[in-house]
């Protein structure tokens, strides 16, 4: 390990890969404050000009091999990347170019060929690679000949005289790895029968592809080996199509994807798969039969595999766990077998508290929005001299304050903070229940989309009605007489039970179209967002919520209108309304087909954010208090999510204030040493040695 800091196991999860990919991010560091930080650590003067000792420079700038007891070779090989002349110290002239090349897009390929560049001449020789690689784990480990191997002779000649450059080194490095391979299965199949046992073989892969493994893959190498073809025993041709795999997953992707039309959720099976990838033949019936046998052993699912399963095997993947963020974590049933009657009802009231919870989060941050919106669409013209008394919405909201106060913005709120609770619980639990039962396979049709929230909407109108009919009327009673308060619980007494669902059918015109279009899209617009994993980050749930709500909000904007005029008692001098499509016709021979569309810009910025926010918390809320009842699993609450995002790659840069410019990712491209070409160092002093 190269690595010797009290995060270093942080380091260990990461693949310095891609933390390369973060070096677009960055930007060179200023000369005059790279000066500072170099004349802080400068501790030697040399004919008038200040440098930095080797060690010093990776013992104590970068951090690494910081005990006592390291290994000095390890030390002096890694200082020799900065330093390139090779005298021991470094210039401020290597200090800043060392700088720079951690910012080139190949800077873990640079940072390994200036390792194997001992004479600093811009070429590698055999002699330079032989002692570098010696001073390695794997070969102290696994010795084999290096002198008369006939792999290191097509690169540096018969008489390993030949120099090779940066980019033939990247490929010779690349192609060392797959002779290491070969090698070590020779050295295990002593008798030449081109097979070695199965505790061989996972003796052999920790030994020389250590670095290809995930956690996952590591726990079932004995069993992966069983099941090959030859029984207890793995042929060669087994062990290459093993490691060919792992370093084939990227492409494995994309013939999933490939095969499911880019859906990261479907099942497919080994002739599905087999068919997707029979135009990139780099992929091996063999390696499609390892692929499918590790997934299963993983992930059982009766010879079929999703997309996440192959994060989990994939050595170019790279997770951050998540589970301790859960507040709690129940499993209600051992396996989806045990999903009963009563687990199916549980489901459903912890979906309605969660729903509860999220509506009344989402209902209160939008408030003052809904309450204008309210007001400019009850505000009438044509039929009373004098009424209008907002020109625009932002007129309306500045009113409100200079003639009821603030508070007067949340004028209304409690009976919708009361009743919003059940009316989205209510919505978000029959819209996921449908959706669950209209799924097959892990899919679900665009119509049975558009049919869970048909049904979710009108669900929610036994909850939304009168909630909305007492909220309407609080929200204009400050336009009557300003400073009179009026009561829910008065209105209530006055409308009765029947008269809580005046206008109940234009309730059920906008919330049954509204849920149908904005459910689907919703889920949609989630998937374009989400990464290649599924998952989705809060930020990512928040937008889909928020432009999901656009459509649905602004379409149904009539039907919204007619509710409200129906809803509000009329004043004197106001036109009433007989009915549904009295109202209609009245508002269009008076107003005109315009007034139908009135609010919908304050409608769509409250709806709009109001569910983006109550879908975020709901989904929030369902991975910190994760329940398995056995059925759909919510999206994000897996165990682990990728943090190949650019937030998660801003982790990987040194907080250190002096690691500034391209030595913010310079712990993690030296890591990639190890843990991208499995050249792992010795990092303390040998016994013998101590």
């Amino acid at each position: 390990m190269v690595l010797d800091r009290g995060s270093n196991s942080f380091y260990r999860q990461v693949h310095c890969h891609e933390a390369t990919s973060i070096n677009e991010f960055l930007r060179r560091a200023d000369t005059e404050k790279l000066k500072e930080v170099f004349f802080k650590h400068a501790t030697v003067e040399k004919d008038g000009e200040k440098y930095i000792r080797a060690q010093d420079f990776i013992q104590t700038f970068l951090g690494l091999f910081a005990d006592t007891k390291s290994n000095d070779e390890s030390i002096n090989l890694f200082s020799g990347i900065a330093d390139t002349n090779k005298d021991g110290l470094i210039s401020f002239a290597e200090f800043q170019a060392f700088e720079g090349h951690l910012c080139d897009p190949d800077a873990l390929y640079r940072t390994a060929f200036q390792l194997f560049d001992l004479n600093g001449t811009g070429f590698v020789g055999f002699d330079e690679f032989s002692k570098v690689i010696r001073n390695t784990e794997l070969f102290q480990r696994m010795p084999f000949d290096l002198d008369n191997s006939s792999f290191m002779k097509l690169y540096f000649g018969s008489d390993k005289k030949r120099q090779i450059n940066y980019s033939e080194f990247a490929q010779f490095l690349h192609d060392f790895h797959e002779e290491c391979g070969t090698i070590g299965f020779k050295k295990f199949d002593q008798n030449g029968s081109g097979f070695i046992s199965v505790i061989d073989f996972e003796k052999l892969v920790l030994l020389v592809k250590s670095h290809l493994l995930t956690e996952d893959v590591k726990n079932n190498l004995l069993a992966v080996a069983s099941n090959a073809q030859s029984g207890k025993r793995v042929s060669f041709p087994y062990f290459m199509a093993f490691t060919s795999l792992l370093n084939n997953m990227e492409l494995i992707k994309r013939i999933y994807l490939n095969a499911t039309s880019e859906n990261k959720t479907s099942e497919i099976t080994k002739d599905e798969f087999l068919y997707s990838a029979q135009m990139m033949s780099q992929i091996t019936p063999l390696e499609v039969d390892i692929l499918f046998v590790l997934c299963n052993l993983i992930h059982p699912r009766g010879g079929k595999i999703v997309f996440n399963e192959l994060q989990t095997i994939s050595p170019e993947q790279y997770f951050r766990h998540i589970h301790n963020r859960r507040i709690a974590e129940i499993h209600a049933v051992s396996s989806p077998d045990d999903r009963s009657l009563i687990i199916q009802v549980l489901e459903s009231g912890y979906r309605f508290l969660l729903g509860s919870i999220s509506g009344a989060i989402g209902a209160t941050a939008v408030y003052p929005i809904d309450l204008v919106k309210t007001r400019m669409q009850n505000q009438r013209s044509g039929s009373y001299i004098g009424e209008l008394m907002y020109r625009n919405s932002f007129d309306c909201f500045k009113k409100v304050i200079r003639h009821e106060g603030f508070f007067g913005l949340y004028r209304g709120l409690l009976p919708q903070f009361l009743g919003v609770a059940p009316e989205k619980a209510i919505k978000l639990t029959v819209n996921d229940f449908i959706r669950d039962k209209l799924t097959v396979d892990n899919e679900i049709p665009l119509y049975g989309e558009a049919v869970a929230g048909a049904c979710a909407g009108f669900s929610q109108v036994i909850f939304t009605n009168p909630l909305e009919i007492v909220k309407i009327r609080l929200q204009v009673s400050g336009e009557i007489a300003h400073g009179t308060k009026l009561k829910a619980f008065s209105v209530v007494k006055e409308l009765g039970l029947f008269g809580l669902y005046k206008g109940a059918k234009a309730c059920f015109l906008r919330d049954i179209p509204f849920s149908a279009i904005y459910f689907p899209a919703y889920h949609h617009t989630k998937m374009k967002f989400a990464d290649e994993t599924g998952y989705n980050s809060p930020l990512s749930l928040l937008a889909a919520g928020c432009i999901a709500g656009i459509p649905a909000a602004s379409l149904v904007t009539p039907a919204d209108v007619i509710k409200t005029r129906l809803q509000v008692v009329a004043r004197k001098g106001q036109t009433t309304y007989a009915g549904l499509f009295d109202c209609a016709r009245k508002i269009y021979q008076e107003e005109g087909a315009h007034a139908f569309w009135k609010g919908t810009g304050a409608r769509v910025f409250r709806s709009s954010p109001q569910f983006g926010v109550t879908l975020l918390s709901y989904e929030l809320l369902q991975r910190l208090f994760y329940v398995d009842f056995g059925g759909t699993r919510p999206t994000g609450s897996e165990q682990t999510i990728p943090t190949h995002n650019v937030n998660a790659m801003n982790e990987l840069k040194s907080t250190d204030a002096d690691h500034i410019g391209g030595y913010r990712v310079a712990l993690p491209i030296i890591d990639g040493i190890e843990t991208k070409f499995g050249l792992s160092f010795p990092k303390f002093k040998s016994r013998n040695t101590q």
